[in-house]
């Protein structure tokens, strides 16, 4: 399992060798942006009920899965967020704060 911090310098020491800088934030927000169009259609139309076209059949989703990890570890990096931490944090929020309430939700019964 890669922890987040490792994740996040791999990618910085990318950038470094072979990105020549970070794009701007705004311009990385909207990578992300069309990242997750790309994630949101391939689900849509694999999984939902939208036909999936020809050309879509050979999208991968865990390589468009990879590209939203990358632009978020891109930005995390650029922003100074230490993502494991803020990650770990989130978890035990979640765990508290939800304990009981997706165990006492019937629409997930």
């Amino acid at each position: 399992m890669m922890e987040l911090q490792k994740a996040q310098k791999i990618v910085d020491d990318w950038i470094k060798e072979h990105g020549v800088r970070y794009f701007d934030e705004l311009t990385n927000m909207a990578q992300l942006t069309e990242e997750v169009g790309e994630v949101a259609r391939i689900i849509a139309r694999r999984y939902g009920e939208q036909s999936e076209k020809e050309s879509d059949r050979s999208k991968d989703l865990g390589e468009e899965l990879a590209d939203v990890i990358f632009v978020v570890l891109c930005l995390a990096n650029q922003t100074g967020v230490d993502l494991q931490k803020a990650f770990d944090e989130k978890m035990t929020i979640k765990s508290v704060r939800d304990h009981d309430r997706h165990q006492n939700n019937p629409k997930l019964k």
